[in-house]
């Protein structure tokens, strides 16, 4: 193979060029893995990727929410800053709001430098295959990706013995063409797979064999992605390039936990708070696992908090390319070859009304601390994550020092950012606001622990929340 050597001037040893093969899932929880303590879900080939790698316990998305996350991910900017802050092409105002949503961008535009041009400048050919989801105006080739395999934005396919329910073989097959097209060359494929976002389905022998699980069909349907995974790491290693290929393995945002659409239970993202959809960490915490041979020490695993805009500027850096200083995104490669992750604060502005239950707001981490601050009434929450991981104990009120300086920074990024805001909904009907929100609060329920009582009340609220949501999925 005709790999150039790296040029590293940062102490970091030399090593041959090495390829990128980045799998992003869709709503993909972070508990959802054997190897992140799901017992009832069965994924050994996503476990022995994380045993021959590092696995990441607080990697957090950019947005709890889809279109937006990848945003974050493909240009290395706040969606914020890009004002691309929920799923495209959004949801309605409805009378059941407080506040207004800003009126966002509806695709990053050409002017953005996203992904693939980083690493062509660098010498490497670029694949796209699957989910797009960042603006319909312009699309992977537009945003110069070299070879493109894209169905849409939504994609589901009948099971069979070749195919699972989320088009799960047709794209592995397709990056897997790619990369043994490529093989004598430096490449970076991108996988975007859609699942397991609903509506989904799955073999009925994979759903027999998962007849115990939390939920059958999403049980099978985690297993089949788990297979999918094996044939990319027993091709890599058929075509010999294993070792030199940095695998990375994520998931847009957080587990749906509450109903939704035909499925009356999808996934729990126990012992974290809510899911896909809310600023707390069932919804921001997404599972990660990187697997370098040799560079990456093996069987890792890291509390340490990263942000999916970190993405370019961490693997320019371990290509041996200079990471851009313009981007929001903090490299942490270091961090990944066995050095020190960077200490730096986590910030998200999500001005949004979701289908999942979500209120608009914001959020911080810092340290072990998480503030939350709402947008549709004076509110704001404090947690201290390593005593309270589910985020069920408010301290604001114990640290109002603390709090007052956690806002302030958090003003102040939003400034930074430009972001849009919220305005008052003229039209409110505060009597459905309750309901929806107050009377019931999704964000505390935990479907793995939840009473029939408890369940029977989040399909009745689901039903007022259908009557809100827009047609079709996120």
């Amino acid at each position: 193979m005709n790999k150039e050597p790296l040029r590293r001037s940062d102490g970091i040893r030399e090593a041959r060029r090495p390829n990128i093969l980045f799998v992003l899932c869709d709503d993909l929880g972070i508990n959802d893995l054997h190897c992140y303590g799901r017992e009832d879900h069965h994924t050994p080939h996503l476990d022995a990727l994380a045993a021959q790698g590092m696995r990441f316990t607080s990697a957090y998305a950019s947005q709890p929410i889809c279109s937006a996350s990848r945003a974050g991910l493909l240009t290395g900017l706040n969606p914020a800053r890009l004002h691309l802050t929920t799923f495209l092409p959004g949801r309605p105002n409805a009378p059941s709001q407080r506040v207004l949503h800003p009126e966002i961008a509806m695709h990053v535009p050409l002017s953005v430098k996203t992904f693939p041009r980083y690493f062509k400048e660098q010498g490497y050919v670029t694949g796209f295959i699957g989910k797009w989801h960042i603006g319909r105006a312009f699309g992977p080739a537009e945003h110069g990706f070299d070879h493109v395999y894209y169905p849409g934005d939504g994609q589901n396919t009948a099971p069979s013995e070749t195919e699972g329910g989320k088009a799960e073989y047709v794209l592995t097959r397709e990056t897997i063409r790619f990369i043994e097209e490529n093989r004598d060359r430096p490449f970076v494929a991108y996988l975007g797979h859609y699942t397991p976002h609903i509506p989904y389905t799955a073999r009925r022998d994979l759903i027999e064999k998962n007849a115990g699980a939390f939920e059958p069909v999403y049980a099978a349907l985690i297993e089949t992605l788990d297979d999918t995974i094996g044939l990319l790491m027993k091709r890599l290693d058929e075509l010999g390039l294993a070792d030199d290929t940095i695998f990375v393995f994520t998931s847009d945002n957080g587990g749906l936990h509450v109903p939704e659409g035909p499925h009356r239970r999808v996934t729990h993202n126990t012992p974290y708070r809510a899911g896909k959809g809310f600023n707390y960490e069932g919804g921001m915490r997404v599972p990660l696992i990187v697997r370098w041979p040799g560079r990456v020490p093996a069987g890792t695993v890291t509390d340490a908090p990263v942000n999916n805009t970190g993405w370019i500027p961490t693997l320019l850096e371990l290509i041996g390319a200079p990471a851009p200083s313009h981007l929001d995104g903090v490299s942490f490669a270091r961090g990944l070859l066995g050095g020190a992750f960077p200490d730096k604060p986590i910030f998200w502005h999500f001005p949004h009304y979701t289908n999942q239950g979500g209120r608009p707001s914001g959020a911080m981490r810092e340290g072990p601390w998480m503030l939350v601050e709402y947008y549709d009434e004076e509110r704001v929450e404090l947690y201290n994550l390593d005593a309270d991981i589910g985020q069920r104990g408010d301290v604001a009120e114990q640290q109002a020092a603390r709090v007052a300086h956690m806002r302030a920074a958090l003003d102040i990024w939003r400034q930074e950012n430009a972001v849009q805001y919220n305005t008052p909904n003229p039209n409110c009907d505060e009597a459905f606001f309750q309901r929806l929100y107050i009377e019931t609060d999704p964000s505390r329920f935990d479907p793995l622990t939840a009473s029939s009582d408890q369940w029977a009340r989040m399909w009745e609220w689901r039903k007022g929340m259908d009557a809100v949501c827009r047609k079709g999925g996120e």
